[in-house]
């Protein structure tokens, strides 16, 4: 029942500005750049920068650079947090992703750069797709390397009243293959959706005509791809993430008669 003076209306609002807010396990504010909610606006200037065309060598790795700084906090931010995180796994998972991005985002450049086999205007719309496969595979490695510890340690468990199971290592592994996967889907629709855009309206009269355009209506699109892109990717699999006991460690399936029991996957 909902407390005097207050209105379901009012209940499910607070709720999720809550959930928008504070961190499930450590019942803290998430600061405002690195949550969810602030994912698309926050991010949006740096997809744009990413999907600049005709890149060079220093931009490539400062806007690659920005990008994995920015998801190594909200990776961070939005963890799993029922057990202590060193900070080296942060500064690990950090590195090890801006490694990763800046060196397959140059490589893939300077192998496109090198194609003869392709004319100029096909170099420069292959190029404008490279982001994506550095960006996915970056953004893989930044949330293992990130939260590997709960892979050893494990992640706790809950039973329907929230009153803690077990610490489960199965649950951790389902909880790290989900928020992957989280994190490939959402670059997709964001970075190959506005380049496929951007090579139709270019080659409009009014875009033609008005070159100076062609950046806002650039970061409009990117807008509009990140706004479908991050509902779509987040509903894929629920933060907090039911499994069935028979799945889990066999002591932990003995501590309760629930049949599933809940999890913190993350976001």
């Amino acid at each position: 029942m909902s407390p005097p003076g207050v209105s379901d209306k009012e209940l499910w609002r607070a709720q999720k500005l809550k959930q928008a807010i504070i961190h499930p396990d450590t019942n803290e504010k998430i600061f405002m750049p690195f949550r969810m909610s602030g994912y698309i606006p926050f991010g949006t200037p740096i997809v744009v920068g990413l999907l600049l065309p005709n890149q060079t060598l220093a931009s490539t790795v400062f806007w690659q650079w920005l990008n994995q700084s920015h998801n190594a906090c909200v990776n961070y931010a939005n963890r799993n947090a029922t057990k202590p995180s060193p900070t080296s796994k942060f500064i690990q998972g950090y590195f090890g992703a801006v490694i990763s991005a800046v060196s397959i985002a140059v490589g893939l450049n300077v192998l496109v750069q090198k194609a003869n086999t392709f004319s100029p205007s096909t170099r420069l719309l292959i190029q404008r797709f490279v982001p994506f496969p550095a960006v996915a595979s970056a953004n893989v490695c930044n949330v293992v390397l990130m939260r590997h510890s709960e892979l050893e340690e494990g992640i706790d468990v809950f039973n329907s009243n929230g009153k803690i199971v077990g610490s489960s290592r199965i649950a951790a592994k389902h909880a790290l293959i989900e928020t992957a996967l989280t994190r490939i889907v959402l670059p997709m629709p964001i970075l190959v959706l506005p380049p496929i855009i951007m090579s139709i309206l270019e080659k409009t009269p009014v875009l033609r005509s008005h070159p100076r355009l062609v950046l806002p209506v650039h970061s409009l699109v990117c807008l509009a791809a990140f706004g479908l892109a991050l509902p779509l990717a987040i509903s894929l699999f629920p933060q907090m993430s039911e499994i069935e006991t028979s799945q889990l460690e066999p002591d932990i399936a003995m501590a309760t008669t629930s049949k599933t029991v809940i999890y913190n996957k993350g976001l």
